[in-house]
């Protein structure tokens, strides 16, 4: 049984940001944070191997305007304008760069929060 830190389902904001890097590289899925302005600012090891991107590449790049433009549209990147508070799991299809791949994202934001997050369960 995984513990709550390492739950896609139940892990939380504050556990995110509490969280080293070594930390989150551990994660069995992807994790990517980034500011209000979309710049990247975490990009996990396990997001680095399924995507094939070298996170030195993503790290300081708007995530939806130039790292995954896939999903900048009104299911995922407008959430985060409408939704102050974001909690929300969506089945998705990745198109971009690779074969169309399915997997449960995790939309979480926070006002409060430094980062917003994208989680990814392939």
């Amino acid at each position: 049984m995984l513990n709550t830190q390492a739950n896609f389902d139940a892990i939380s904001v504050d556990d995110l940001e509490s969280m080293g890097g070594d930390a989150r590289d551990a994660l069995p899925f992807g994790v990517v944070g980034f500011g209000a302005d979309t710049v990247v600012q975490t990009y996990n090891a396990t997001e680095a191997r399924m995507s094939g991107l070298d996170p030195a590449t993503v790290i300081g790049v708007p995530f939806f305007d130039a790292v995954a433009q896939c999903m900048n549209n009104f299911m995922v990147a407008q959430r985060f304008d409408d939704e102050p508070v974001l909690d929300a799991i969506v089945p998705y299809v990745l198109t971009l760069r690779m074969r169309p791949t399915k997997v449960r994202l995790r939309l979480l934001a926070r006002p409060d929060a430094p980062r917003r997050y994208i989680l990814i369960e392939r």
